[in-house]
């Protein structure tokens, strides 16, 4: 954690006051939490393929996540109102650059075919949205224990204004960017 945060302070700062000309350090973006979401379609027929993606997430995240219900009844999709469909957990302060940097150094180099994540995730608010296959990337995930493959969402929250702060942010912060 130390490790991202310091270079936050003494890197990531200097170099976006001088771009983007602000006035004042407060001005400057940074990340404001990281929500990582599990979807998992098949708890409608089975409790407890909810229960391992809880635990892995639980692993993956060092913080108990949430279940999260549907808010609308779906028959096509044999989904009711108020039945658990998911799990999700937000991160902050310490937590959150010891996920982040974990995520840029550890998790991403281990993705097949890696050649950079899209800089087009970006939703036009400079929050930044990133999906991956598979759980098994993580270094807490035992192989041996994993019941199904699940691919899960990353959200990463900043206080940037707009998509190219955002994007300067996150890469001054260590995300490798895919070469357009």
């Amino acid at each position: 954690m130390a490790r991202l945060k310091e270079k936050y302070n003494k890197e990531v700062i200097p170099a976006m006051m001088q771009k983007f000309d602000y006035k004042n350090k407060m001005e400057v973006p940074k990340l404001e939490k990281v929500v990582i979401n599990i979807g998992v379609g098949e708890a409608t027929q089975n409790s407890k393929a909810l229960d391992g993606a809880v635990a892995d997430l639980t692993a993956i995240a060092g913080q108990k996540p949430v279940i999260t219900r549907a808010k609308k009844s779906i028959a096509a999709f044999k989904v009711r109102e108020g039945m658990p469909i998911g799990t999700k957990v937000t991160l902050r302060g310490q937590r959150m650059y010891e996920f982040v940097d974990k995520l840029f150094n550890v998790v991403l180099p281990r993705v097949r075919d890696f050649r950079g994540v899209s800089p087009k995730a970006f939703d036009g608010r400079g929050n930044y949205t990133l999906g991956l296959k598979e759980q098994l990337m993580f270094p807490e995930i035992d192989y041996d224990k994993v019941d199904k493959v699940r691919g899960m969402d990353i959200v990463l929250v900043t206080t940037a204004q707009t998509d190219e702060e955002s994007k300067e942010l996150l890469s001054l912060m260590g995300m490798p960017f895919a070469a357009r």
